[in-house]
């Protein structure tokens, strides 16, 4: 008799969703945030370290994240034909500018 796997078992029978911190960039969409996703590869051959960005369009159906916020994004089923992101919970909101 085999024993059920624990990584299995915590996520109700599916593998755990990816995750990415960005900052988010744009909010004109409705219930669509873009985020900017940074981070750090080595080059295959020198070996040097370089920094590079990906753009994640994400899903915010209740348009809580603002420009300039830290979020984390997790990876879902195809919302549309470039959504694949949902928003989790913003981290850090920016500064918010009142209009007079």
């Amino acid at each position: 008799m085999t024993q059920p796997n624990e990584q299995t078992e915590q996520a109700g029978g599916r593998r755990s969703r990816r995750r990415r911190v960005g900052v988010v960039i744009g909010d004109v969409r409705d219930k669509t945030i873009n985020v900017r996703v940074e981070y750090q590869m080595e080059h295959a051959r020198y070996g040097k370290q370089l920094r590079r960005r990906n753009t994640i369009h994400a899903h915010d159906p209740d348009n809580q994240a603002r420009v300039g916020d830290r979020v984390v994004v997790m990876e879902c089923r195809p919302i549309s034909k470039t959504k694949s992101w949902r928003l989790e919970k913003i981290l850090k909101a920016a500064p918010r500018t009142t209009a007079t």
